[in-house]
C-alpha cells in the first residue's frame, strides 16, 4: 500500500520513481547544453541606443551570432541607471538564451538605490568581461598646471575654488572625480550636467576647471588645444596617448577608475553553456575587426574567465562604494 502524507512518498517504488525523474531531468538539461544553441539568443542591453555600451554590445552580438550560428536579438532596455533591464534579465530562464551586458554603472547602483529588485552577485553568473575604457584628466588651459602634481598643489592652495564637471550626480565621471579628491586630499567643487556634452562645452569655455573625459570625446579636444590632458585613469598607459602618465605614476598610488562592460547570464545557467559562451566571447574579442573598432571607441578588448570576472565585479562594487560614501549621495 502506498501512503501519501503531505506529499511524502513512503513506498520504495515512489523513491525509485523520484530518482528516475531527477535523473531524467539531469539528462535533459545535459542534452540541452550539448545542443546549445538551438534557437535565437537575446542580449539585453540596459542602456539606450547609440551609447558606447550599446555600440560595444551590438559589435559583440554580431560576432557571437557568426560564431554560434544563431541570431542574436539585441534588446535595449534603458532607464533608471540600468534598473529596468537588470531585473528583466534576472527573471529570465537560466537556459543560455538570455544574456545581459553589464557595465561599471551596475557596480555603482547598489550604493545609490536601496530598492533594487535584483542583486548583481546573487542573481547573475559572470561569463566574461568585454572591454575596458579610461578617462582623461583634462583641465582648461587657463589653469596654471602642467602636471598632476602641480594641479594637486594648486587645488590645495585654492581649496574649493577649482571645479570639475560630470555627466550627472552618481555617474562614473562624477565618482571618478570623488575618488580623485579623496586620493589627492583636495577640495574640488562638483558641477553636474545632463550628460558629458554640456560638461565638455563648459570646460572648453572655461566655466569649469577640469573634468574626467572619455577618450573618444576628450582626445579631439586635447589635440585641438582646447583642453590640456594631464593623465589617464587606467592602471596602465593607453596605447592611444602613450605620452600621458597614469594617475598612479603621477603620484596617486593604486589609483584606477575605468568604464567597463561584460557579459553575465541568469544564475543557474548550466556550466557547459557558460564555458561555451566564454570561449566564444574570447574568440570574438580577439578578432582584428573587433580590436580595430574598439580602438576607434577608445576602449580595449578585455576578456576573463567567469571566476576572474566575478572577482573583478566584487572589487569594483567595493571601490565605487567608497566613492559614493565620500559624497553626500543618499540611497534612493
Amino acid at each position: 500500500m502506498i501512503k501519501i502524507n503531505k506529499l511524502h512518498i513512503a513506498h520504495p517504488l515512489g523513491n525509485r520513481a523520484l530518482r528516475v525523474a531527477v535523473l531524467a531531468l539531469l539528462l535533459a538539461t545535459n542534452a540541452g547544453a550539448q545542443n546549445y544553441p538551438a534557437k535565437p539568443i537575446r542580449l539585453i542591453l540596459p542602456v539606450g541606443a547609440g551609447s558606447t555600451s550599446d555600440t560595444i554590445g551590438r559589435m559583440v552580438a554580431r560576432g557571437l551570432a557568426e560564431r554560434l550560428g544563431q541570431q542574436m536579438v539585441v534588446d535595449n532596455q534603458p532607464g533608471a541607471g540600468g534598473n529596468i533591464g537588470m531585473p528583466m534579465a534576472a527573471r529570465a530562464a537560466p537556459d543560455g538564451y538570455t544574456l545581459l551586458m553589464i557595465s561599471s554603472a551596475q557596480a555603482i547602483s547598489p550604493h545609490i538605490y536601496t530598492k533594487l529588485s535584483y542583486d548583481l552577485a546573487r542573481d547573475f553568473a559572470p561569463v566574461s568581461q568585454l572591454a575596458d575604457g579610461l578617462y582623461l584628466l583634462a583641465i582648461h588651459p587657463s589653469v596654471p598646471a602642467h602636471s598632476v602634481k602641480a594641479l594637486i598643489a594648486l587645488a590645495r592652495v585654492r581649496r574649493g575654488e577649482l571645479s570639475f564637471g560630470s555627466a550627472g550626480v552618481g555617474t562614473g565621471t562624477h565618482l571618478t572625480g570623488e575618488l580623485f579628491k579623496a586620493a589627492s586630499k583636495t577640495d574640488l567643487l562638483h558641477v553636474p550636467y545632463r550628460g558629458m556634452g554640456p560638461a565638455i562645452a563648459e570646460l572648453v569655455g572655461g566655466q569649469i576647471s577640469m573634468a574626467f573625459l572619455g577618450l573618444p570625446s576628450g582626445l579631439p579636444q586635447t589635440q585641438a588645444g582646447k583642453v590640456r590632458a594631464l593623465a589617464v585613469t587606467s592602471a596602465a598607459r593607453s596605447k592611444a596617448v602613450r605620452e600621458l602618465p597614469t594617475l598612479a605614476e603621477a603620484g596617486l598610488a593604486g589609483f584606477e577608475a575605468t568604464t567597463w562592460q561584460g557579459i553575465v547570464v541568469p544564475v543557474g545557467t548550466p556550466r557547459e553553456i557558460i564555458v561555451r559562451l566564454q570561449a566564444e566571447v574570447v574568440r570574438v574579442s580577439q578578432s582584428t575587426e573587433i580590436r580595430e573598432r574598439f580602438a576607434a571607441l577608445g576602449v580595449e578588448p578585455v576578456t576573463s574567465t567567469p571566476a576572474q570576472f566575478a572577482n573583478y565585479i566584487q572589487s569594483e562594487i567595493l571601490k565605487w562604494g567608497g566613492a559614493v560614501r565620500a559624497t553626500s549621495l543618499a540611497k534612493q
